[in-house]
């Protein structure tokens, strides 16, 4: 469309310029013979008594002699009316005029008037058939070639926007096939232009969203994995307990310790339940952000860890640290660490807090994590072989994980130096106001 409306204003440029071009050469023509005329009396009269007008240049050009009464001599007169410009010449207020009028037949005549001498002016009259016939003919070219150069044009876009958009179509063909089928397999890509870059960050979001989709999937098998033991374990206890009821009944000493063993449960699963909601949050919501102090997140932590677990000592040293984010979530992430601590720690032992600098470490005195136990810990659901025998699902240190990386920190684990394992989590901090 672009390329055709440019041709066809270029084609009516040139038709308007060259129809311009001569009238223009047309109007100079007729008044330079006018004037030279008018400078030759003997030229003058001879035709005025009849000399043939091609002695002027142009036999097909019509000369008349008009006076300021109105009296008109000429040979062959056009059946057009002479008004007020050529009046005007004739008086001496213009000193020439040149229009165009149509005769009674409907012929238009280009019409030139220069004063020839007192009360008189000489009026030449060419028809303008030859130079509409050569417009017209000029049209009809610029007609034909500017339909062939929008045609050319046509075809020519079609041709390249059929060739340039086969690789978009190639692909939206492969991505419909992919959403209607959840085939997550990579798009072949090949070039380097820019349906080359669409299609590899088209790959790029599908190995994303097939990561995602497998980490959902490994979320779901672990979690009903691990749902179902204190399911079982539930339902085999209470299984006892109605058949006890239904029977001579069991001692109270047995009762009571199964139904601290249903409790236990309830409160194991309870927990598990919460863990799987906390690592199902993809992000934690904008509402819960703001400015906190780590130091006072941690303390938090350690009031709620020294309450249950009251077999080890906690040697708390704390400094300030002023950081922005979830203070609910770091405080569980926390506990979280501090909780692993007190499990793997012997009775009577102490577990060593310390934050500096916007690093907080955790020492306990455990037996340690083996270097290659190290790189899974904070993998969901893994569990040591020296832990299966313990209490916990093994999403603890996960959230952990998950925690520190939302805000941007990072949490790691070594050896203490004083024997058992280090955890030291930290996270960006704000700048102290100057």
């Amino acid at each position: 469309m672009a390329v055709g409306a440019s041709i066809a204003l270029m084609a009516l440029g040139a038709f308007m310029v060259m129809r311009m071009q001569l009238q223009s050469s047309l109007d100079e023509s007729l008044l330079n013979r006018a004037t030279k005329a008018v400078e030759s009396t003997t030229l003058s009269e001879v035709t005025v008594r009849g000399a043939p007008s091609w002695m002027l240049g142009a036999a097909d050009v019509r000369v008349i002699f008009i006076t300021a009464e109105g009296g008109v001599s000429a040979d062959n007169v056009p059946s057009f009316q002479l008004g007020k410009p050529e009046l005007a010449v004739v008086t001496g207020e213009s000193a020439s005029s040149i229009r165009t009028l149509a005769d009674a037949d409907g012929a238009r005549y280009r019409v030139a008037t220069v004063p020839a001498g007192s009360g008189r002016a000489l009026v030449l009259a060419q028809p303008l058939e030859s130079q509409e016939r050569t417009l017209r003919k000029l049209g009809t070219v610029m007609l034909v070639s500017g339909g062939l150069g929008i045609l050319a044009a046509a075809l020519s876009g079609w041709a390249v926007a059929t060739n340039g958009l086969r690789p978009v179509r190639r692909l939206t063909r492969s991505v419909e096939q992919n959403a209607r089928t959840e085939d997550l397999r990579p798009l072949p890509v090949g070039g380097d232009d820019e349906i080359a870059r669409l299609a590899t960050a088209f790959n790029d979001m599908l190995g994303a969203l097939a990561a995602s989709r497998d980490r959902q999937r490994r979320l779901v098998a672990d979690a009903s994995h691990e749902l179902r033991t204190p399911l079982t374990s539930l339902r085999t206890n209470l299984d006892l307990l109605a058949q006890a009821d239904a029977g001579d009944g069991l001692p109270a000493e047995a009762r009571t310790e199964l139904l601290d063993d249903v409790r236990g449960q309830i409160e194991e699963l309870t927990t598990l339940v919460g863990d799987l909601v906390m690592l199902a949050r993809e992000e934690q919501p904008e509402a819960s952000i703001s400015t906190l102090d780590l130091a006072e997140v941690t303390e938090r932590a350690v009031t709620r860890v020294r309450r249950r677990a009251a077999g080890v000592d906690l040697d708390v040293r704390l400094e300030p640290w002023p950081a922005q984010g979830d203070a609910t979530g770091l405080e569980r992430a926390i506990t979280n660490l501090l909780d692993n601590a007190a499990k793997w720690s012997p009775t009577g032992g102490t577990i060593t807090v310390r934050l500096a600098s916007g690093v907080l470490t955790v020492d306990d005195q455990g037996p340690g994590i083996s270097e290659a136990d190290q790189p899974h810990v904070f993998e969901r659901f893994w569990r040591s072989d020296e832990s299966r025998s313990m209490p916990g699902s093994g999403l603890g240190l996960a959230i952990v994980k998950q925690v520190v990386d939302l805000h941007g920190g990072r949490v790691v684990v070594s050896a203490a130096p004083g024997g058992g394992t280090r955890m030291s989590l930290s996270i960006p901090g704000l700048h102290a106001p100057a």
